[in-house]
């Protein structure tokens, strides 16, 4: 078994913690564009019979 399943984490959040990890270990010049990738976006797309909804607002 692996050893992130032992400790009661789910992969995601594994994951997540050595990400933080080995930006935290970076020197600094190379640390702030590190953290500008931290961010992330997630995009909802509705979708009904089988095609997505666009709506115009």
């Amino acid at each position: 078994m692996a050893a992130w399943r032992q400790a009661g984490l789910n992969y995601i959040n594994y994951s997540q913690i050595a990400a933080k990890l080995v930006r935290q270990a970076l020197k600094t010049e190379f640390r702030t564009a590190a953290a500008k990738r931290d961010d992330t976006s997630v995009k909802f797309t509705h979708w009904k019979e089988g095609k997505p909804v666009t709506e115009k607002l």
